[in-house]
């Protein structure tokens, strides 16, 4: 597979009382298309900043950020705003929805800020809404009506619907009970089986399970990867031994 995001020499420091703290350093990396790439690592260990990084959420201090042939890094802020809009979706831990607006609403902001408010589109929202769970009955309803995993299907929902060449996600089970954080992992496992790119930063083992691609970071270097198969197209019992022994020899 092709890679649709890579890095060269990335950098990004951080100043801090006058003192440079240095968070990924050189750190060259590719994301391949149709993956499903989960970043892990230790309370601080640069994988919120990578995903960013990567994203185009934040620029680098040094290095280079690209997007098949395109340099987004040189980017300026505008152009990234373009960038991010365009080609990228996201689902944080805080699902971020506007309190303001019904469910509905909310999940067609961002085919509004593409100015891709088509009828095609509109059925697009209701369908993937259905899928998520999310029935008619709770689409005039506002956020703070619906549960934390209501929201959470919600926000990936917002996320996908303009048909993102790449997924960012970042804990996104992180603030869900069991049931709820299940759900949206499945909702990730069948996005990736219809081929959609992902990177996803996670602490949890039982969310990693569900990546191809597992990459630890350690102050802010890349110290190991761990190849898996598709969720569900192994044994599970093993899939889950490989790669806690991964973690285990990565110091996790």
């Amino acid at each position: 597979m092709k890679a649709i995001l890579h890095t060269e020499k990335l950098c990004k420091t951080f100043s801090n009382s006058g003192l440079q703290q240095h968070v990924i350093k050189n750190l060259d990396l590719e994301i391949r298309e149709k993956d499903f790439t989960v970043i892990m690592g230790a309370s601080g260990s640069g994988k919120s900043t990578l995903l960013y990084a990567l994203s185009g959420m934040d620029k680098p201090t040094l290095g280079k950020v690209f997007f098949g042939d395109e340099d987004i890094s040189a980017y300026t802020n505008d152009q990234l705003t373009v960038f991010r809009r365009e080609h990228c979706g996201f689902v944080f831990q805080s699902i971020y929805l506007l309190e303001n607006m019904n469910v509905f609403d909310n999940v067609m902001t961002g085919a509004l800020a593409a100015q891709k408010n088509s009828p095609a589109l509109v059925q697009k929202a209701e369908t993937l809404l259905q899928k998520a769970g999310i029935g008619k009955e709770l689409w005039q309803k506002f956020p703070n009506q619906l549960s934390g995993g209501e929201c959470q299907r919600v926000g990936i929902v917002r996320a996908i619907v303009n048909e993102p060449e790449i997924l960012f996600a970042d804990e996104p089970t992180g603030s869900l009970n069991s049931a709820a954080g299940t759900d949206v992992l499945n909702i990730f496992t069948e996005l990736h089986e219809k081929g959609q790119s992902i990177v996803m930063v996670t602490h949890d083992l039982r969310t990693a399970l569900r990546g191809s691609r597992v990459i630890f970071l350690r102050d802010g270097d890349i110290v190991g990867e761990h190849e898996m198969p598709p969720f569900g197209t192994d044994d599970p019992k093993q899939r889950r031994e490989q790669l806690q022994r991964f973690l285990d020899e990565m110091g996790w």
